[in-house]
């Protein structure tokens, strides 16, 4: 079984590795729902902190029982570099796809790469996605690959959701990136904001409009559910903001791919 797995991985066919991880690990247990699973891509200009991402995924859903770093710094490098150039260099060369739980999805990862000259392996993976991660770095901000990839992402009318990476090297409090009360100074500016957003569902979503015109608040599914919708429909784009290197945010992330990414 590892062996065809490991041919199709060789042989670059993203569409029937996303199949034979389904068919072999999952459907083969008769219990997972078609609606549970998550096809996505991780995709980002070189050096945002992709493949490091994906290590943090896959140890916090218990995948991996360690984590590993990128250019192999101890030894072992991270479980999606498989090549000893990946390894010594510290950059996708080509896609690699690998597969986890979390809460209740099953998700499949095709970790791409992030070099200009290996765009085609983007454009290729993307053609078989059912949404994708966009990681951008703090620091670097939106550089060219970044804007490549998202115009990839419309092409292929992939709905993505961003994860603001390397906040830990930003005047970053760590505070901000766990759940906390907000301070009292800026309870008036999130409350604020929070009805901006509802007011901009309420245009799209019969339910949130059905709220927003009664003056009521929008329980959380609903909104949840709305935001879904949009994200699906190529409207809006979440957006999370942490560190994965230092694991912050990432949890927060998978609950974006479950909640709002098709299945």
């Amino acid at each position: 079984m590892f062996n065809i797995f490991l041919s199709l991985l060789k042989k670059k066919k993203c569409c029937e590795v996303i199949r034979f991880i389904n068919k072999s690990f999952f459907y083969s247990t008769n219990v997972v729902d078609i609606k549970s699973i998550r096809n996505i891509g991780i995709s980002a200009h070189i050096d945002s902190g992709k493949t490091t991402l994906t290590e943090r995924i896959l140890y916090y859903t218990g995948r991996i029982n360690e984590i590993h770093e990128v250019k192999g710094k101890d030894g072992v490098g991270a479980k999606m570099d498989s090549m000893d150039l990946e390894r010594e260099k510290g950059i996708t060369i080509q896609s690699a796809a690998t597969y986890t739980r979390w809460k209740d999805a099953s998700i499949n990862i095709i970790d791409t790469p992030g070099h200009v000259d290996f765009t085609v392996e983007v454009e290729r993976a993307l053609r078989v996605l059912d949404g994708a991660v966009l990681v951008l770095c703090s620091v670097g901000g939106v550089q060219s690959q970044t804007l490549t990839v998202d115009r990839q992402m419309k092409r292929y009318n992939v709905p993505a959701i961003t994860f603001i990476n390397k906040c830990d090297r930003m005047i970053f409090k760590r505070e901000i990136l766990r759940e906390a009360e907000i301070p009292a100074d800026y309870l008036s500016l999130a409350e604020e904001k929070r009805l901006e957003l509802i007011a901009i569902l309420a245009e799209h979503d019969d339910d949130v409009g059905e709220y927003f015109v009664n003056e009521e608040d929008p329980p959380l599914p609903v909104l949840k559910n709305a935001i879904k919708v949009l994200v699906r429909a190529h409207k809006i784009t979440p957006v999370f903001v942490g560190s994965a290197l230092k694991n912050n945010g990432v949890q927060l992330l998978l609950d974006g791919v479950v909640d709002y990414l098709p299945c």
